[in-house]
């Protein structure tokens, strides 16, 4: 099992909730997170002076199989991208194990995904 964390623009948020709900993933969890980034630069909006440096993201989660971690990830990949500096990163790591706590059962078979 793998746990897939993508750090995203908040503007991409609902196209990348659409493009997952429409693969193979039907769970994830997301929240909104702040960051700071390499960029240190102030910048006006409307004459109101701001400062890019604490940057406002959604984090989302995915715990799925291995079969259907890089199908994820692509998808994720395609729908966040805009080709700007700041649209994100992912994180893939290894998931030893999982349990229901309704039902007891653990191991992959708890994950409910389509393949």
């Amino acid at each position: 099992m793998k746990k897939i964390e993508a750090i995203i623009r908040k503007t991409k948020f609902d196209d990348v909730k659409e493009a997952l709900l429409s693969s193979d993933i039907d769970w994830f969890e997301y929240h909104d997170v702040h960051g700071i980034g390499q960029s240190r630069q102030e910048r006006i909006y409307r004459g109101v002076q701001y400062s890019t440096d604490v940057i406002e993201r959604v984090a989302i989660t995915i715990v799925c199989r291995d079969v259907i971690m890089e199908p994820t990830v692509n998808v994720i990949l395609k729908v966040a991208h805009t080709g700007e500096v700041g649209d994100g990163r992912i994180f893939v790591s290894d998931v030893s194990d999982t349990w229901s706590i309704r039902t007891g059962e653990h191991g992959d078979m708890v994950l409910r995904d389509k393949k």
